[in-house]
């Protein structure tokens, strides 16, 4: 039991879980302090001198917050915003995840974090590239690690997200939202952290040959999103990702059976099988650029197509020249 919803028109709520009718007579509660008690009485009895040697020294604090944690998942004592979104689960399970990913594989370098603000609605928007779009995660994991406040990022993501199976229900609890521009704007009130890639399948899906030139960011949308909300856009320029699956080819009759963009031909994929799909440990750079201010602009002005144009330009413009200068100053794709 994630959260309770009342379907008002355009509003839910979330319903802490100790205001639901059963919370004292929840069987699941009492299945989670028995499970709980057992293995915490198994960690601290015989198998502790183990724990100590395999886990080192601390491991009973982050048993006990992990025992914490299960107790409140099997109970559903934990909360849900509107949008599907579990900080919880999120910080505890997914961001671990990916951590150890962006840190020791990927050796990614974080530039520019205090350019986005402590407070208050923000739009992130970044090139995209890589066959599979592991830069968006990267992106999340390096504002939630390295911003003081370690903030989320609210990632816009397509609809394919969404149809697929199982993806769709881990991309709702990691904060990832439809991209259209009324769930942009509801963030950005909010006052969250949006992060947005434009070029879409057309960044991802581009051929090796074309890396780090930048596709069309489309109609400007998420410019509008931000002008009508007065909040920052940040560009954000990810180098690095562009050689992890390097696309020598499309397989596009396979694409159009499976209904996919892309089906992506590497010098790995799929000749080595499910070894191919793991990707290069090319060394990464995310670096934030100075924000672009909106809030000078009316929230009106969103619908001049001319200064959404020229913004979008901006916006685009220098992320494309940061790519160029990062490319110049990096040793090897590798180091």
């Amino acid at each position: 039991m994630t959260a309770a919803r009342e379907h008002a028109p355009g509003e839910a709520r979330v319903i802490p879980i100790e205001s639901a009718p059963s919370w004292h007579e929840s069987p699941a509660k009492g299945v989670a302090d028995q499970l709980a008690d057992a293995l915490g009485g198994a960690l601290a009895g015989r198998l502790g001198p183990v724990a100590t040697r395999l886990l080192g020294k601390g491991w009973e604090g982050r048993a006990a917050n992990g025992l914490s944690f299960l107790r409140r998942r099997i109970t559903g004592d934990y909360e849900v915003d509107e949008f599907g979104f579990d900080r919880e689960l999120t910080e505890e399970v997914l961001l671990s995840l990916l951590r150890p990913i962006a840190e020791k594989y990927f050796r990614v370098e974080v530039r520019g974090i205090e350019n986005i603000p402590a407070e208050g609605g923000v739009l992130i928007v970044a090139n995209h590239s890589g066959t599979v779009p592991l830069d968006a995660l990267m992106t999340q994991v390096a504002i939630h690690d390295h911003h003081p406040l370690h903030r989320h990022l609210r990632m816009l993501a397509a609809d394919l997200v969404f149809v697929l199976p199982g993806v769709n229900e881990l991309a709702r609890k990691a904060g990832h939202t439809l991209a259209c521009n009324e769930d942009a704007q509801a963030l950005l009130e909010r006052g969250e952290v949006v992060g947005v890639w434009p070029e879409g399948f057309k960044g991802i899906g581009k051929p090796f040959s074309e890396r780090y030139k930048l596709q069309r960011f489309g109609r400007g949308g998420f410019v509008a999103s931000a002008l009508r909300a007065r909040v920052p856009i940040v560009p954000c320029s990810i180098v690095g990702a562009e050689e992890t699956y390097p696309m020598i080819g499309n397989a596009k009759t396979l694409a159009r059976l499976l209904g996919l963009p892309y089906v992506p031909i590497t010098p790995t994929f799929p000749w080595l099988g499910p070894l191919g799909a793991v990707p290069l440990p090319t060394k990464w750079t995310i670096q934030f650029g100075e924000p672009i201010a909106t809030d000078s602009h009316p929230p009106e002005a969103a619908d001049d197509p001319m200064l959404v144009f020229d913004l979008t330009d901006e916006v685009r413009e220098t992320i494309q020249h940061t790519l160029y200068k990062l490319l110049v100053q990096r040793r090897s794709v590798f180091f």
